[in-house]
């Protein structure tokens, strides 16, 4: 099956998309055949990027069919993508196998040499060493995680690393883009407040008019990418985290629509910007009172005063 060509499906002109880079799609599918073992039906592949143009999106599966990191299966009367099993280890130690082993059933969240020692019960120079032997013949890799520097977790090479460990599209190189995150929460409520404006030109009332302001989190998604404003694909989970993050700022509330028959359809999430009729006293403006980690807040630790920045930008406007 692994030999088979996608059809070539007719690219869809009316339908605006973002210039996504080859790489970002490929990864981006090779993620879901992670996160579906079991193999990613096409329709998978259209929900998770709709603005995305059918021909680009067949060319990065015959890429990756053409270099061998999937495998495409016909289940029933549609296509499944898998990703294509690793390269079994041939000629290698018993130690080597063993190591191997663990890092592949490790997945794409990695394993630390510790538990590769703890499991392998080998002594920690000949992990390293053995580790070292595989690193070179390009059968693994080390990736660092955004949570801990220091910390290496070993996976497989051409597997593509959780979103736990990079951070996915806020980090870059360990590092977090905080003016990035700055500029999307800043677009993200620009839109909505158009949104809001537009809004107060219907008829029927308040009620009528604030239903109007909602829009869901796939129009965001949307207008984000039509924007060009970020050179990774940017999902709807990543549009989601800025606009609850705006919500704990205050400056948009959030919304579920039902659709189907007593409530078993499917959940929209909406989102509209709000603004205070009235401007609040200094202590109910405080951070605290909305803050999401109030509750691990203490003297010591990761989560005090002292660290807070909502506070300090609170303190300091």
């Amino acid at each position: 099956m692994a030999g088979l060509s996608v059809k070539q499906e007719p690219m869809d002109i009316d339908r605006p998309g973002p210039s996504n880079n080859s790489e970002v799609i490929e990864t981006r599918i090779l993620e879901l055949c992670t996160e579906f073992p079991k193999g990613v039906p096409d329709k998978v592949l259209q929900n998770d990027m709709p603005l995305l143009d059918a021909k680009e999106r067949v060319n990065a599966i015959n890429r990756l069919l053409a270099k061998g990191k999937i495998d495409l299966f016909k289940q029933g009367t549609e296509l499944v993508y898998r990703q294509k099993a690793a390269t079994v280890l041939k000629g290698g130690e018993n130690e080597e196998k063993i190591v191997y082993q663990l890092i592949s059933e490790a997945g794409n969240k990695g394993i630390w040499i510790r538990d590769i020692r703890l499991k392998s019960n080998l002594a920690l120079t000949h992990v390293n060493k053995v580790l070292k032997a595989l690193e070179g013949r390009k059968l693994i890799k080390a990736v660092k995680s955004v949570s801990a520097s220091k910390k290496k977790v070993y996976m497989l090479q051409d597997t593509v690393p959780d979103r736990s460990l990079t951070g996915g599209a806020w980090y870059s190189e360990q590092d977090f883009e905080a003016e990035f995150v700055a500029v999307l929460m800043q677009q993200c409520y620009r839109y909505l407040q158009e949104k809001a404006v537009a809004a107060k030109k219907v008829q029927g009332g308040p009620l009528a008019i604030r239903n109007a302001s909602f829009v869901s989190s796939a129009a965001v998604c949307t207008f984000i990418s039509e924007l060009g404003i970020s050179k990774v694909a940017l999902s709807l989970d990543d549009i989601e985290t800025i606009l609850n993050t705006l919500i704990f700022d205050g400056k948009v509330e959030k919304s579920i629509a039902v659709s189907g028959e007593s409530g078993a359809g499917t959940d929209t999430k909406l989102f509209r910007a709000v603004e205070s009729p009235l401007t609040a006293p200094g202590l109910v403006r405080m951070p605290c009172g909305i803050c999401p980690i109030s509750k691990n807040c203490s003297d010591i630790g990761a989560v005090t005063p002292k660290k807070c920045q909502y506070l300090k930008d609170w303190l300091n406007p």
